[in-house]
C-alpha cells in the first residue's frame, strides 16, 4: 500500500469562531486598559498622569504629533528640533486624531483619544492574526492557541528576569522592549504598531487567497495592496516587511514551479509567469508610497539626521535564543507537516522564518525594527505540529480513504501539551501588566508630572504660535511639546538631531560657567523665544536667569518660572 497523508486548505472560520474572536478581542483589550484607567483615578494630591505607563518619553511624542494635527498640520514635523524641516507624510494616525480635539483641555481629549486609538487598533490586529492564523491551521481550538501565542506570549525572558536582576550581555529580555519581537506591547500601549500589523497580516492574506483565485485581476490584489498601503502609512518598516515577505514566497514558489517542471511532472511555465505577473501587480500598488519615503529620506537634511542618529540595534543573539530557541523542534516539526500539506501557503511563513538572522543583524541602523510580525509566523509553524485531528485521512493506493484512529495517550498529550506551550509564554506579558499596575498606583515622574510644572506647560500653551522655540533641559523637553504647541532644542533621542552637541551646549547655558555674551548668542543662533526655569533646570551652580538683563520673567509659580527673551518683547501677549 502507497500511504500519504492529504488536506485541504484550510477553511475560513466559522460564524462560532467569530463571535468567540471578537469576545476575545474586546477582553484583552479591555484588560490592557485597566492599569491606564487606575493611573488616570491616581493622579492628584499634586501629580497629573501622562497617560503612559511605560516607553513615557515615545508616548509623549505621540502627544506632541497629536497636538500639532490639532493645530492645523497634515504632515509630521517634529516639535523636538529648531531645524528646518520640510515636513513627511509620517505618523498621519496620530495627525488625524488630534484634529479631533480643541481647547479646553485639549491635552485630556488628546490622551482619551490615543487610548481610543490603541484599543480599536489592538483589536484589530488580535483580529488580523487570528484569519492569518486560519490560513494554515485547521483545527479552531488550535487557532485559538496559536491567537493567544502571539498576542499575548513571548519567550522565557522572564526566566532571566526572576534568576539574576542584571542585564545579559548589556540588555533585559526582548520581551520587555521590542514590540517588534513578539505581541503584547503593541496591544498594551503602540497602537501605531499594532495598526501596522493588523495591515500587514490582512494584506498577507489577501495576497494568498488572491494567488488561489482563478484570475490574477481578482479583488484580492486590490485588497492586499491598501492594506500594504496602509501598513507604510502606519509604520514604513513594516511596508517593507510586508514587499520582502510577498517576494519570498513568490521566489520560493518559482523554484518549486521550475523543480517541478525539470521533473517533467508538469508544465510549470505557465503558473510561474501568472504568479510573477500577480506578484507584480501587488507591488506595483505600494511601490509608489515606498518610493517616497526612500527619497524623502536620502533628500531631507532632518530625516538624514534624524535616521542617522536613530539606532535601534538587535541585542545579543543569546537574546533571540532564549525568546524563540525553545520553540525551534517544534517549529522545525510544524514546518514540515505545513509544507506537506499545504505546500503553496507554507512557503510564505517557512521562509520568512528563514530570513529572520539576516533581518535581525543586517547592516542597517534599525535592525532590531526589521523581524517585525515574526513572532506570528513561529506560532503558526510551533502549533501546527499540534493540528492533527482525532483521525487522519490516510489514502491507499487507489486514492480511497481510510479513517485510522490514533492511539488514546497521543489524543491526550496533543491535548495537552498545546497549552503547556501557552502557559510558559505568558509569564512575561503578566509582569509588564502588573508592573502597569504598580506604576499607577504609585504616581510620580515618568509617568506622571507635578501639578505645578503642567500649570507651568499650560500656561505656555495659552501665549505660543506653533513656530517658537522653548529652551529647556532634555526631561522638560520631552514632556512640554505634549502640552504646549512650541519647539524645543532637545527632549526626543532620535528626534532632536544633533543631540551629542546640544545638550553639552544647553547644559552650560543652565550651568554658572559661561558668560551671558556666550547665551545671548546661543539663545540668537537658535531663535529661542521663551527659557523655561524648573528644578531640571537648576543645576548645582546654575546660573540665575532673573539677572539676565536680556530676559523678563512672564511667568512665576512655586518652583516654575518662565522667561521671554528680549528681542521678542515686543510679540508678547502675558
Amino acid at each position: 500500500m502507497n500511504e500519504r497523508i492529504e488536506c485541504s486548505l484550510p477553511d475560513d472560520p466559522t460564524g462560532a469562531e467569530m463571535r468567540w474572536l471578537l469576545w476575545f478581542a474586546a477582553g484583552v483589550m479591555a484588560l490592557t486598559s485597566l492599569p491606564y484607567l487606575l493611573a488616570f483615578f491616581s493622579q492628584g494630591d499634586g501629580w497629573v498622569f501622562t497617560g503612559f505607563l511605560f516607553g513615557i518619553e515615545d508616548g509623549n511624542s505621540y502627544i506632541a504629533k497629536m497636538l500639532d494635527g490639532s493645530q492645523g498640520a497634515w504632515l509630521f514635523r517634529s516639535p523636538y528640533t529648531a531645524y528646518p524641516q520640510r515636513g513627511l507624510l509620517a505618523f498621519l494616525p496620530y495627525i488625524l486624531l488630534g484634529k479631533l480635539a480643541a481647547p479646553p483641555g485639549t491635552h485630556e481629549q488628546l490622551v482619551s483619544l490615543f487610548h481610543m486609538f490603541r484599543f480599536l487598533a489592538g483589536y484589530l490586529e488580535i483580529i488580523a492574526v487570528y484569519l492569518f492564523v486560519s490560513q494554515f491551521i485547521t483545527s479552531p481550538r488550535l487557532r485559538r492557541v496559536a491567537l493567544i501565542l502571539a498576542t499575548l506570549g513571548g519567550g522565557l525572558g522572564w526566566l532571566v528576569i526572576l534568576l539574576s536582576q542584571q542585564p545579559l550581555y548589556g540588555s533585559i529580555p526582548l520581551e520587555y522592549y521590542s514590540p517588534e519581537s513578539f505581541g503584547f506591547l503593541s496591544l498594551y500601549g503602540l497602537p501605531h504598531l499594532s495598526l501596522g500589523r493588523a495591515a500587514l497580516l490582512f494584506g498577507l492574506r489577501a495576497y494568498l487567497r488572491g494567488l488561489e483565485a482563478d484570475n490574477i485581476y481578482n479583488r484580492h490584489v486590490l485588497q492586499s495592496g491598501l492594506w500594504g498601503i496602509l501598513a507604510i502609512i502606519a509604520q514604513p518598516l513594516t511596508g517593507i516587511i510586508f514587499g520582502l515577505v510577498i517576494f519570498l514566497h513568490w521566489f520560493m514558489t518559482c523554484i518549486s514551479f521550475a523543480r517541478r517542471h525539470s521533473e517533467a511532472t508538469i508544465n510549470a511555465w505557465p503558473a510561474a509567469v501568472r504568479t510573477t505577473l500577480y506578484t507584480g501587480l501587488l507591488m506595483s500598488i505600494t511601490a509608489p508610497l515606498l518610493a517616497y519615503y526612500f527619497l524623502s529620506f536620502i533628500q531631507d537634511p532632518f530625516l538624514k539626521a534624524w535616521t542617522g542618529q536613530n539606532r535601534i540595534l538587535s541585542p545579543h543573539p543569546i537574546h533571540y535564543v532564549i525568546a524563540y530557541g525553545w520553540l525551534l523542534p517544534l517549529v522545525i516539526l510544524g514546518g514540515r507537516i505545513l509544507i506537506r500539506e499545504v505546500p503553496g501557503r507554507a512557503w510564505l511563513p517557512t521562509t520568512w522564518l528563514l530570513v529572520f538572522p539576516i533581518l535581525a543583524y543586517a547592516p542597517f541602523n534599525l535592525q532590531r525594527r526589521l523581524p517585525e510580525g515574526i513572532w506570528v509566523a513561529i506560532s503558526v509553524l510551533a502549533v501546527k505540529w499540534f493540528d492533527r485531528s482525532e483521525v487522519l485521512l490516510i489514502l491507499d493506493s487507489n486514492h480511497n480513504p481510510l479513517v485510522q484512529s490514533l492511539p488514546a495517550p497521543y489524543l491526550r498529550l496533543q491535548a495537552v501539551l498545546p497549552w503547556v506551550v501557552v502557559f510558559l509564554s505568558l509569564p512575561s506579558s503578566l509582569i509588564l501588566l502588573l508592573g502597569g499596575f504598580n506604576v499607577a498606583i504609585q504616581p510620580g515622574l515618568p509617568a506622571f508630572h507635578p501639578v505645578d510644572e503642567v500649570s507651568a506647560f499650560q500656561a505656555l500653551s495659552e501665549h505660543v504660535a506653533s513656530d517658537d522655540v522653548v529652551l529647556t533641559s532634555y526631561q522638560t523637553g520631552n514632556a512640554l511639546p505634549a502640552w504646549a504647541g512650541v519647539r524645543v532644542l532637545v527632549g526626543h533621542g532620535p528626534e532632536s538631531i544633533y543631540l551629542d552637541g546640544l545638550l553639552p551646549r544647553v547644559a552650560s547655558f543652565y550651568s554658572g560657567n559661561v558668560s551671558d555674551d556666550y547665551r545671548r548668542e546661543f539663545l540668537d543662533e537658535f531663535s529661542v523665544r521663551f527659557v523655561f526655569w524648573g528644578p531640571n533646570e537648576r543645576f548645582e551652580r546654575a546660573w540665575d536667569p532673573i539677572r539676565a538683563g536680556y530676559l523678563n520673567l512672564i511667568y512665576d509659580s512655586g518652583e516654575y518660572q518662565i522667561f521671554e527673551v528680549l528681542s521678542f518683547q515686543d510679540r508678547s501677549t502675558w
